[in-house]
């Protein structure tokens, strides 16, 4: 089956970026993106690169070379997946806050509605493609929802995660370390690998079975995740001890057998997939009574959870145990640098803590919106809300400030005149940096109390 027309469902961090390499590097096939949220779409379709919905090194380029040529953004959702062979289902999959498995499982409704969507439009047999991350055997209810509720038509179900990385994802879409495709039907998988063939080592592309694949995303996340948590941990034991747990990462990943990817201690991992599908392991292990299992991967988490806590408590205890009326500069508010995506980052608990002791927050980030950062505190009551101040300007929201937190690792922080923003701050000057990013001796030098991550002040 040679694909001439495809459909994604879903215009998100996935969907948006996956759809639009695709139809780059096919020209011949036509890739419609669709979504019900139309400020989304409208956004995608701005002539003004620099409204993309979301953030990524790249993109724009990519969006340059498709789009209107074989690449278009819609909200007509029926009629993209009528005029498609191929439909990519990439939709929001939260974690459940509602009802059994809430606080862990995979909430499935958006995708059960994709499907039966998907089966009442559809009038010619179709492949379906799971791109949203998925618990195991996801795959089997949605063929029973269009096997049954479809007007006759064949479908055949395949899952192809992503495993992409914001901040990299174009790069991770041109030279992927593998692409996983998952699936029984011969003729299916197939039809997808030769899409991928056109720019894609074939060595590169995996062929499994369903449940391998839908399995193998959540594990791999669950492992980088795990990662990060191990070295946060070591990181506290660094700082009791008067080792440095830069120095600690460095030596253990010059082992080949280790590696030094992912051993860079943080204040956290964030993101909206290692908790999200970390939880989801949990309670898939949880299902099936493997509890040493769940309560492995569970701790995790709980890591993840003290190292962020922690991080806001060190802030308080060295600023003489009250933070009550004084001003917190947070210099990065997404999750990580060159991204937009602010989910479960590790800034929005940590401003929730300083604002619960009535700290005066400023906050500065290069790509993420005040309204984004608002959205993000609607958990806090409106005298809360008063404590937060978002700037433009990052010398603006460091001056007079009594302590600075670095949240994010953008590359911007490094290049700031940081004697101008110690002689506009109250004294002592404290930097509590939460990703290792700086010159710790040239900001002692300058007169700062430097404080990082998994760095002893013995």
């Amino acid at each position: 089956m040679k694909i001439k027309s495809i459909c994604c469902i879903g215009a998100g961090y996935v969907g948006g970026p996956t759809m639009a390499v695709i139809a780059q590097k096919c020209p011949d096939i036509k890739v419609t993106i669709v979504d019900l949220n139309e400020s989304r779409i409208a956004a995608w379709n701005d002539s003004n690169l620099e409204n993309l919905p979301i953030y990524e090194p790249g993109l724009a380029d990519v969006i340059t070379d498709a789009r209107g040529r074989n690449l278009f953004f819609s909200t007509d959702v029926d009629k993209a997946i009528d005029e498609a062979q191929m439909i990519f289902i990439s939709v929001n999959t939260p974690t459940k806050n509602y009802g059994v498995g809430k606080g862990m499982a995979a909430d499935l409704k958006y995708i059960e509605l994709c499907a039966r969507q998907i089966a009442r439009v559809s009038k010619h047999d179709k492949i379906v493609v799971e791109k949203s991350t998925l618990p195991v055997r996801t795959a089997e209810a949605i063929k029973n929802i269009l096997d049954n509720t479809g007007n006759g038509v064949q479908f055949q179900i395949l899952s192809n995660p992503e495993f992409l990385a914001e901040g990299t994802a174009v790069q991770d879409l041109h030279n992927p370390d593998r692409v996983l495709i998952g699936g029984e039907n011969e003729e299916a998988i197939s039809a997808l690998f030769d899409i991928y063939s056109n720019w894609v080592p074939k060595e590169k592309i995996l062929t499994t079975n369903v449940w391998s694949s839908e399995l193998s995303k959540l594990t791999a996340n669950a492992f980088l995740a795990q990662r990060v948590s191990s070295i946060n941990s070591i990181s506290e034991l660094c700082e009791k001890t008067g080792a440095d747990v830069s120095e600690v990462a460095k030596a253990i990943g010059m082992d080949a057998r280790i590696g030094s990817k992912f051993l860079k201690a943080s204040v956290g991992f964030g993101g909206s997939c290692f908790q999200k599908d970390i939880l989801n392991l949990v309670y898939i292990a949880k299902s099936y009574g493997l509890h040493e299992v769940a309560d492995y991967w569970e701790q995790v988490i709980i890591m993840n959870d003290h190292q962020k806590n922690r991080f806001s408590q060190n802030i308080i205890k060295t600023l003489y145990n009250t933070v009550s009326g004084k001003k917190i500069a947070l210099l990065g508010w997404a999750f990580k640098k060159d991204t937009n995506d602010t989910r479960e980052s590790a800034a929005i608990n940590i401003a929730q803590n300083l604002i619960s002791e009535q700290a005066n927050i400023a906050v500065y980030d290069p790509k993420v919106s005040e309204k984004q950062i608002k959205l993000d505190l609607l958990d806090l009551d409106e005298k809360q809300m008063d404590l937060i101040n978002v700037s433009q300007d990052p010398y603006e929201a460091c001056s007079n400030s009594h302590a600075i937190a670095i949240l994010t690792e953008w590359d911007e922080f490094n290049t700031y005149d940081w004697k101008k923003i110690y002689n506009n701050m109250l004294k002592p000057a404290f930097v509590f940096d939460g990703r290792n990013l700086l010159d710790k001796k040239q900001m002692i030098e300058i007169g700062f109390t430097y404080i990082a991550v998994g760095s002893s002040n013995l």
